[in-house]
């Protein structure tokens, strides 16, 4: 079993920064992908970013490309999300999942276990 708990969310204006943190305990040995998704009211779950625990590839939604930097430390077995440039369109929560398959996906299906998520408001 692997959890995951959250935190960093918070009220920010238009143009703000946030990074969020993600901590992994248990069975960490067994993660081959990291991720980041985000839930707005009434919409979808959607994918954010991705980083593979090994060597540290990431992969993003294009909506996020050039404002989000997905980041890990294996040390503290923790991954990070930094977001610059917030639109109110940002605003969600937002989720971080871990992935034991060694094949990269953006499908929340396919991540096995899940955080309790942490609101992130962005006012304009």
């Amino acid at each position: 079993q692997v959890q995951l708990v959250e935190s960093g969310g918070g009220l920010v204006q238009a143009g703000g920064s946030l990074r969020l943190s993600c901590a992994a305990s248990g069975r960490t040995s067994s993660i081959s992908f990291m991720g980041w998704f985000r839930q707005a009211p009434g919409k979808d779950r959607e994918f954010v970013a991705t980083i593979r625990w090994s060597d540290g590839n990431t992969y993003y939604q294009d909506s996020v490309k050039g404002r989000g930097t997905i980041s890990r430390d294996n040390a503290k077995n923790t991954v990070y999300l930094q977001m610059d440039s917030l639109e109110p369109e940002d605003t969600a929560v937002y989720y971080c999942a871990a992935r034991i398959n060694s094949v990269r996906s953006t499908l929340p299906s396919l991540y096995g276990y899940w955080g309790q998520g942490t609101q992130v408001t962005v006012s304009s």
